[in-house]
């Protein structure tokens, strides 16, 4: 059974993951609207869905172990960006969000001695390793390119092969 301060917590998760999944769905807009990027239009419809998975994933946890998962309101998350690379920058900033958010609630199945959720929020702990070194690499590189549009054409052809690296791990 979960405390009321825990269901709170995770229903809290919820909400980011769900506004994760729609801040990548807006970056997946943005870019299919952009000449030339159509795979990282692809890669954030990607990105956008397993957000939602991650949504769905903890909704069940909470119900299977007694509380009530909560689906959230959500606010409008930014629409249009500058560029790609500070559409990038917000992609990595929203995962570190993410990965403290994560740790807060490690923490908080730890102080309440909640090892099932601990136990649980371990996958979330490990996933978010992976999304935040994707982020860094991915703005690593459009750091390297600069205003290159050669580079920037390279870019988009192998941001695919960047996630597909991502899901074999």
């Amino acid at each position: 059974m979960l405390s009321k301060s825990m269901q709170d917590a995770l229903n809290r998760q919820v909400m980011l993951e769900a506004a994760s999944s729609q801040a990548y769905l807006a970056m997946a807009s943005w870019s299919e609207i952009q000449p030339g990027l159509d795979n990282v239009a692809e890669y954030f419809f990607l990105q956008s869905e397993e957000e939602r998975v991650h949504m769905l994933k903890l909704i069940r946890f909470v119900n299977e172990r007694g509380g009530f998962a909560l689906v959230p309101a959500l606010q409008q998350p930014i629409i249009t960006f500058k560029g790609l690379k500070s559409m990038f920058e917000e992609f990595l900033k929203h995962e570190i969000d993410i990965s403290q958010s994560i740790n807060e609630l490690v923490d908080l199945a730890l102080k309440e001695k909640d090892y099932a959720t601990h136990n649980f929020l371990q996958w979330y702990v490990s996933e978010q390793i992976e999304e935040e070194r994707s982020a860094r690499v991915l703005n690593d590189k459009l750091e390297l390119i600069g205003n290159d549009k050669s580079g920037l054409y390279l870019f988009d052809r192998d941001i695919m092969s960047t996630r597909q690296g991502e899901q074999k791990k």
